[in-house]
């Protein structure tokens, strides 16, 4: 059985390469941090929507069984480089601490995502400007620690909000499409503030929430009824200072009507964007990217994880933005189709 590549180390490389393993074949995972578990793992996520589980302990899980399964090999701090060959019979340059070349049946890309960067000239808001304006990872990363305070006064916020589709379907930057999971992951955060801050007021400004599967009863509705967290249906225009606050102003849509409040921090719902390494193995292994920059399924929406190049197979939010379930699906669906064409031809390993 032919040798399969993952390149990518997050949940959706994990799954691609726990499912090829399970399935016989020899599998080795490239990941080009020092560790593995993705973006979860590096941004410091203080859990997973919607179940509220840890997201180190739930990720990590998942990293424990590659290091200890052992028909996997891993190899962090590389990168591939360069890919020859065809399917069955590829031969990809890593480089790293130990730079090779890897032959090998099939590969999958699972390189995930960026988040979308809310200082860029087109936003009004402030990100690199006011220090209490922060984005969804930053939030995170303050409730992983137990510590959601003001970064400009160390002091816990009594008014928090957070704003909507930040990079995510605006013409005007080119990102037309809904990010999918910002939605979910606010109304997760803004119940694990009113947790960890009983007294702190939270909102979140809204065009309109978009709560797909089960994220309507698991997050959407506790987060009104049980935490009170306060859904603002309308659009934020800026975001300015007032004394030491934060001036919130916009359009109350559904009143018709503007809208000026005052807030103590300001969290921006941003969206996903193709990640550098997304966009370099798309150009290294030569395979199709749709307009955004994401790599593009051949055949959707019935073939998912297929590219426009035979035995390369993608998944997770290197496809587009994807939440973890989605991440772990195509993982699994793209490892076990890794298995079947690496088979077609019998692979020289070294």
């Amino acid at each position: 059985m032919g040798r399969v590549v993952v390149i990518g180390g997050g949940p959706a490389g994990l799954a691609a390469a726990t499912s090829a393993a399970e399935l016989g074949a020899d599998v080795v995972l490239v990941e080009q941090e020092s560790f593995l578990g993705g973006t979860p793992i590096r941004e410091h996520y203080a859990s997973i929507t919607p179940k509220m589980e840890s997201a180190e302990e739930a990720i990590g899980r998942r990293v424990a069984a590659v290091e200890a399964h052992p028909r996997i090999e891993v190899l962090t701090g590389s990168r591939v480089t360069a890919l020859r060959g065809e399917v069955g019979s590829f031969q990809l340059q890593v480089e790293g601490p130990k730079s090779q070349e890897l032959r090998c049946g099939a590969v999958v890309v699972a390189t995930g995502f960026q988040h979308f960067d809310p200082g860029r000239e087109t936003q009004m808001y402030g990100y690199y400007e006011f220090p209490d304006v922060l984005a969804l990872q930053d939030l995170e990363a303050m409730l992983k620690a137990g510590q959601v305070v003001r970064p400009s006064n160390g002091q816990p916020p009594r008014r928090l909000c957070f704003i909507q589709c930040v990079g995510s379907r605006d013409r005007r930057i080119g990102n037309e499409y809904c990010s999918k999971v910002c939605c979910g992951v606010a109304s997760k955060e803004a119940i694990e503030v009113r947790e960890q801050l009983p007294d702190c007021e939270v909102f979140i400004f809204y065009i309109d929430m978009r709560m797909y599967g089960y994220w309507e009863s698991q997050i959407y509705w506790p987060a009104q009824e049980k935490h009170h967290v306060q859904y603002v249906k309308g659009i934020v225009s800026e975001v300015l200072p007032k004394g030491d606050q934060l001036l919130v102003r916009g359009e109350d849509t559904t009143l018709g009507r503007p809208m000026e409040l005052t807030m103590d921090m300001v969290v921006l719902s941003v969206g996903m964007e193709p990640s550098p390494g997304t966009r370099e193995m798309a150009r290294v292994l030569g395979i199709a990217q749709n307009k955004y920059g994401f790599i593009e399924a051949a055949d959707p929406p019935l073939d998912t994880v297929s590219t426009s190049r035979p035995g390369i197979f993608a998944a997770g939010a290197a496809l587009g933005p994807a939440d973890l379930e989605d991440s772990v699906s195509t993982g699994a669906a793209a490892g076990s189709r890794a298995v079947v064409a690496a088979a077609s031809q019998p692979v020289v390993t070294g």
